[in-house]
Protein backbone atom coordinates (compact mmCIF):
# COMPACT_ATOMS: atom_id res chain seq x y z
CA UNK A 1 0.00 0.00 0.00
CA UNK A 2 2.66 2.22 0.52
CA UNK A 3 4.67 1.75 -2.54
CA UNK A 4 1.60 2.55 -4.19
CA UNK A 5 1.16 6.20 -2.19
CA UNK A 6 5.15 6.81 -3.32
CA UNK A 7 4.40 5.91 -6.86
CA UNK A 8 1.62 8.25 -7.52
CA UNK A 9 3.22 10.95 -5.47
CA UNK A 10 6.42 10.49 -7.54
CA UNK A 11 4.44 10.25 -10.66
CA UNK A 12 2.35 13.43 -9.57
CA UNK A 13 5.30 15.41 -9.24
CA UNK A 14 7.26 14.63 -12.57
CA UNK A 15 3.76 15.71 -14.12
CA UNK A 16 3.94 19.06 -12.35
CA UNK A 17 7.48 19.26 -12.98
CA UNK A 18 6.66 18.80 -16.62
CA UNK A 19 3.66 21.33 -16.46
CA UNK A 20 5.90 23.95 -15.22
CA UNK A 21 8.30 23.78 -18.03
CA UNK A 22 4.92 23.47 -20.39
CA UNK A 23 3.74 26.41 -18.68
CA UNK A 24 6.98 28.09 -19.35
CA UNK A 25 6.83 27.22 -23.36
CA UNK A 26 2.99 28.12 -23.44
CA UNK A 27 4.43 31.68 -22.03
CA UNK A 28 5.76 32.19 -25.56
CA UNK A 29 3.32 31.03 -27.69
CA UNK A 30 1.10 33.44 -29.62
CA UNK A 31 -1.91 31.50 -29.47
CA UNK A 32 -2.26 32.01 -25.78
CA UNK A 33 -5.04 34.35 -24.59
CA UNK A 34 -3.70 37.38 -22.61
CA UNK A 35 -5.10 36.79 -18.92
CA UNK A 36 -3.32 33.41 -18.78
CA UNK A 37 -0.32 34.41 -20.38
CA UNK A 38 -0.35 36.78 -17.75
CA UNK A 39 -0.93 34.16 -14.89
CA UNK A 40 1.44 31.86 -16.91
CA UNK A 41 4.19 34.14 -16.59
CA UNK A 42 3.49 35.06 -13.10
CA UNK A 43 3.16 31.30 -12.28
CA UNK A 44 5.74 30.40 -14.18
CA UNK A 45 8.55 33.46 -12.41
CA UNK A 46 7.79 32.20 -9.48
CA UNK A 47 7.87 28.53 -9.92
CA UNK A 48 11.54 28.73 -11.10
CA UNK A 49 12.76 31.08 -8.99
CA UNK A 50 15.37 30.55 -6.90
CA UNK A 51 14.16 31.86 -3.52
CA UNK A 52 10.91 30.96 -2.86
CA UNK A 53 7.90 33.34 -1.39
CA UNK A 54 7.99 31.55 2.22
CA UNK A 55 11.41 30.34 2.62
CA UNK A 56 11.31 26.29 3.52
CA UNK A 57 12.99 26.16 7.22
CA UNK A 58 9.86 28.28 8.16
CA UNK A 59 7.78 25.05 9.59
CA UNK A 60 4.52 23.84 7.62
CA UNK A 61 4.04 27.54 5.93
CA UNK A 62 7.25 26.53 4.27
CA UNK A 63 5.53 24.15 2.02
CA UNK A 64 2.51 25.54 1.40
CA UNK A 65 3.56 27.36 -1.59
CA UNK A 66 5.33 24.08 -2.92
CA UNK A 67 2.09 21.58 -2.09
CA UNK A 68 -0.68 23.89 -2.63
CA UNK A 69 -0.31 27.35 -3.79
CA UNK A 70 1.93 26.41 -6.70
CA UNK A 71 0.11 23.20 -8.00
CA UNK A 72 -3.38 25.41 -7.38
CA UNK A 73 -2.24 28.34 -10.48
CA UNK A 74 -0.75 25.42 -12.22
CA UNK A 75 -4.27 23.47 -12.44
CA UNK A 76 -6.18 26.73 -12.79
CA UNK A 77 -4.32 27.95 -15.74
CA UNK A 78 -4.50 24.26 -16.91
CA UNK A 79 -8.28 24.90 -17.41
CA UNK A 80 -7.40 28.51 -18.87
CA UNK A 81 -5.14 27.68 -21.69
CA UNK A 82 -6.34 25.58 -25.25
CA UNK A 83 -5.98 22.26 -25.18
CA UNK A 84 -4.03 22.73 -28.32
CA UNK A 85 -1.60 24.95 -26.88
CA UNK A 86 -1.19 22.98 -23.93
CA UNK A 87 -0.69 19.21 -26.07
CA UNK A 88 2.41 21.17 -28.26
CA UNK A 89 3.60 22.76 -25.06
CA UNK A 90 4.02 19.82 -22.73
CA UNK A 91 5.33 18.26 -26.35
CA UNK A 92 7.90 20.31 -26.30
CA UNK A 93 8.50 20.10 -22.62
CA UNK A 94 8.63 16.42 -22.49
CA UNK A 95 11.72 16.36 -25.19
CA UNK A 96 13.24 18.95 -23.12
CA UNK A 97 13.26 17.18 -20.35
CA UNK A 98 14.39 14.22 -22.51
CA UNK A 99 17.25 15.58 -23.34
CA UNK A 100 18.68 15.92 -19.91
CA UNK A 101 18.63 20.29 -20.70
CA UNK A 102 18.89 22.34 -17.23
CA UNK A 103 15.80 23.25 -15.61
CA UNK A 104 14.85 26.79 -16.72
CA UNK A 105 15.29 29.65 -13.80
CA UNK A 106 13.65 32.90 -13.43
CA UNK A 107 15.93 35.71 -12.22
CA UNK A 108 13.09 38.09 -12.64
CA UNK A 109 11.27 35.87 -9.98
CA UNK A 110 14.11 35.93 -7.57
CA UNK A 111 13.81 39.81 -8.23
CA UNK A 112 10.14 39.86 -7.61
CA UNK A 113 10.40 37.94 -4.45
CA UNK A 114 12.92 39.91 -2.52
CA UNK A 115 11.24 43.10 -3.53
CA UNK A 116 8.27 42.16 -2.15
CA UNK A 117 9.88 41.28 1.46
CA UNK A 118 11.61 44.21 1.05
CA UNK A 119 8.38 45.96 0.87
CA UNK A 120 6.94 43.80 3.71
CA UNK A 121 10.06 45.01 5.79
CA UNK A 122 9.21 48.01 5.31
CA UNK A 123 5.86 47.68 5.92
CA UNK A 124 6.42 46.43 9.35
CA UNK A 125 9.32 48.41 10.43
CA UNK A 126 6.92 51.98 9.65
CA UNK A 127 4.14 50.14 11.15
CA UNK A 128 6.02 48.60 14.47
CA UNK A 129 8.62 51.56 14.42
CA UNK A 130 6.21 54.36 15.69
CA UNK A 131 4.90 52.51 18.09
CA UNK A 132 8.28 50.85 19.54
CA UNK A 133 9.21 55.15 19.41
Amino acid sequence: MTVGIVSRVKDWAQRLKRDIVALWFACQDDRMPRGAKALAIFTVSYALSPIDLIPDFIPVLGFVDDAVILPGLIWLLLRMIPADVMTDCRSKAEQWLAAGSARPVSRVGAVAIVILWLLVAAWLWMWFGKTWL
